[in-house]
């Protein structure tokens, strides 16, 4: 009898460099209790290219403002960081996503960013990577440039407020501060951005290219996800209350996209998905060319043509005088639906946005309106999320070892 064959020996995950016992099935991974059991579409794995993910669960990506502002860590993960995405990773979501992590210096929305601009970021992110690869989750990392929404103040502090160089921020420094055209987010809280020129919206095209290459050869991420919503560099240029500019990148629908798409191009590869997350709508019916819902189901077209394998649908971020909507359960999911009944099978549509409930969350993958369900409050109030909403559907999935003997004890 070898080692590897003694049961009462417990083998070591080979996806880290410490000790970690290794998953024999992927965590989040559900098994029917009976042969004729159905398990929920919710937990149903789906494979995209070359990647299975378990279950159709999601943690979205959440900045928690904990890097470093300054000196030789700044946009690095820290040891928080580990055991915040550990604690999702250990309890089985089909993904997880990585929170906005910019593609330059300047791009961080706000000090206490993380960032991937360099190796050494990179080979710090395979710390997190690692750990979800020895629980067989696959996870992913969102990469994103803040634009005039840069160098915010962490949301802990305010909501809404630009800071500069006292606070660890440059948006007093000229120049730094930079968008589509010199158009405020809010005067209130934000500086007038410069206008960039042409050749360096290329450049920020290629930072994000290089960006991608990190994520997969130093990180070894699964996938990437694009950040075009909410407002920041990308969502601004798509929206024309934000894009008064005349070159190749303004002024027809054509043009407001190239940038997003220009990365696309640099950033797709025929393994990895590929996720793109607008604001479905800027929630702002009531300003004229406001970016709508139609636009985005314009927009999923020319993803298609790209390459994009995966829409997340968010909403709101670009404009301060957007309606304030309230939150009900779902109210996100009309836009992804909008989208899911015009792409087909096309193009798989994420959904986020308030959704508490496991049936309601299953429900919305079975109806077709989704093919992922995002979370990203209640995974902070409960990492558990996944196993919780398994419960509640009465499916049982594969548990970390660590986790799963107190609840499905082995023989005695």
């Amino acid at each position: 009898m070898t080692i590897s064959d003694n049961k009462f020996i417990t083998q070591p995950s080979d996806k880290t460099p410490y000790f970690i016992p290794k998953v024999d099935t992927p965590v989040g991974t559900a098994s029917p209790t009976n042969e004729s059991e159905k398990i929920p579409k919710l937990f149903t794995p789906l494979t995209i290219k070359t990647t299975k993910f378990a279950n159709r669960v999601g943690v979205s990506p959440m900045c928690t403002y904990s890097a470093a502002h300054e000196g030789e860590n700044v946009g690095k993960i820290t040891p928080f960081h580990i055991a915040h995405y550990g604690s999702f990773a250990l309890r089985g979501p089909g993904l997880i996503i990585i929170e906005a992590s910019a593609v330059s210096p300047e791009g961080r929305l706000s000090p206490e960013d993380l960032g991937i601009w360099t190796d050494e970021q990179a080979l710090e992110l395979k710390k997190v990577v690692d750990l979800a690869h020895s629980q067989g989750v696959k996870i992913g990392i969102q990469l994103g440039h803040g634009g005039r929404k840069s160098s915010g103040t962490a949301m802990y502090n305010h909501l809404m407020k630009g800071v500069g160089e006292k606070e660890f921020g440059w948006s007093d420094i000229p120049g730094k501060i930079v968008g589509p055209s010199a158009i405020s987010f809010s005067k209130d809280a934000y500086v007038v951005p410069t206008e960039l020129t042409t050749e360096q919206v290329e450049e920020i095209v290629e930072k994000f290219g290089k960006a991608a290459k990190r994520a997969y050869d130093i990180s070894g991420f699964d996938f990437v996800e694009i950040h075009g919503a909410h407002g920041y560099l990308i969502s601004s240029f798509l929206s024309a209350t934000s894009n008064q500019r005349s070159d190749k990148y303004g002024g027809s629908f054509e043009n407001r996209i190239r940038i997003l798409l220009d990365i696309i191009d640099v950033v797709k590869d025929d393994k990895h998905p590929l996720f793109v997350r607008v604001s479905g709508s800027e929630n702002a019916p009531h300003i004229p060319e406001a970016w709508t819902v139609e636009d985005t189901v314009k927009l999923s077209d020319f993803l298609i043509q790209h390459g994009v394998d995966v829409l997340d649908v968010s909403s709101g971020g670009n404009n301060a005088n957007a309606e304030r909507r309230k939150a009900t359960q779902g109210y996100q999911v009309p836009l992804a639906k909008a989208v899911k009944d015009h792409v087909g099978e096309k193009l798989f549509v994420a959904t986020v946005g308030k959704i508490e409930e496991a049936e309601f969350a299953n429900k919305v993958v079975e109806d077709g309106e989704a093919d992922f369900v995002l979370n990203g409050k209640l995974f902070l109030k409960n990492p558990g999320l996944t196993w919780k909403w398994a419960d509640d559907l009465g499916v049982k999935l594969a548990h970390a070892k660590q986790y799963e003997w107190p609840f499905y004890p082995p023989p005695f």
